[in-house]
């Protein structure tokens, strides 16, 4: 892919890092990522998305905007309450770089039509706040061979990890969580979440899909990275694959 000039200036200062350059950039213009939840990982995960000029995005999300989302938020402001998650992140794509092209699905992602939601993308961004969805995401993402970045936050703690759980040693995300889809789930609006975290797990997120579609540093590939606010403390764990996992065991 040939970058115009408005493009080689845009993203000048990604060009001139080594690991990244001219070629890095075009396979992020390249590039099709999905985002599945919009809210406080999502926006994050979706601004620096479109600033860093990946040509596509997916954005999934039903939910419209709650006064109580504008702590997290930062897609979204007050003049939007009410409105479609999705349809405003479009929006601020727009305005953010005219180069990226964003598709929206205000649908609840579940295993009936993750496959075809997720299907043929470059890397997958989940940053959903329940259980039972981040499984169906990470079930349709290990079918179709697409990296899974998955986040989470909570209170004042934070996890970031990365998924491919189809090469021999690499684990799923089930080989991560366990196998039981109706553990309960406790949500930020029944524990609480500190913004700015969401800001910097978000940020994080999208600095791993970048990762895996330009290939820049370390593969983060069966690593989990845990952030704890309280004590400005973080930590990363190797993730053994389960030889008994029945997603990708065996």
């Amino acid at each position: 892919m040939i970058l115009t000039d408005a493009e080689l200036e845009r993203y000048a200062r990604h060009i001139v890092l080594r690991e990244v350059g001219g070629a890095g950039q075009a396979r992020l213009a390249a590039a099709h990522v999905c985002v599945v939840g919009a809210g406080g990982i999502g926006s994050p995960v979706i601004q620096y998305l479109a600033a860093a000029g990946v040509g596509r995005l997916s954005v999934i999300d039903d939910d419209r905007i709650e006064l109580s989302n504008l702590q997290r938020q930062t897609l979204f402001g007050t003049e939007d309450l009410g409105q479609s998650k999705a349809e405003i992140a479009s929006r601020a794509v727009a305005r953010l770089n005219p180069h990226v092209s964003i598709t929206v699905h205000q649908v609840r992602i579940d295993p009936a039509n993750a496959a075809g939601l997720v299907g043929g993308m470059d890397v997958v961004v989940d940053g959903t706040d329940n259980f039972a969805t981040r499984l169906a995401v990470a079930d349709a993402a290990l079918a179709a061979r697409v990296p899974l970045v998955a986040a989470a936050v909570g209170e004042f703690e934070g996890q970031l990890g990365v998924f491919r759980g189809w090469e021999a040693d690499k684990p799923c995300y089930r080989c991560f969580v366990g196998q039981d889809p109706e553990r309960p789930d406790r949500s930020c609006a029944d524990t609480g979440v500190l913004g700015a975290l969401t800001g910097v797990v978000g940020s994080l997120a999208a600095l791993e899909a970048i990762r895996a579609i330009t290939g820049f540093g370390e593969d983060s590939a069966g690593k989990l990275l845990l952030i704890d606010t309280l004590a400005l403390r973080f930590r990363t764990l190797l993730l053994p694959k389960d030889p008994g996992c029945p997603a990708c065991g065996g």
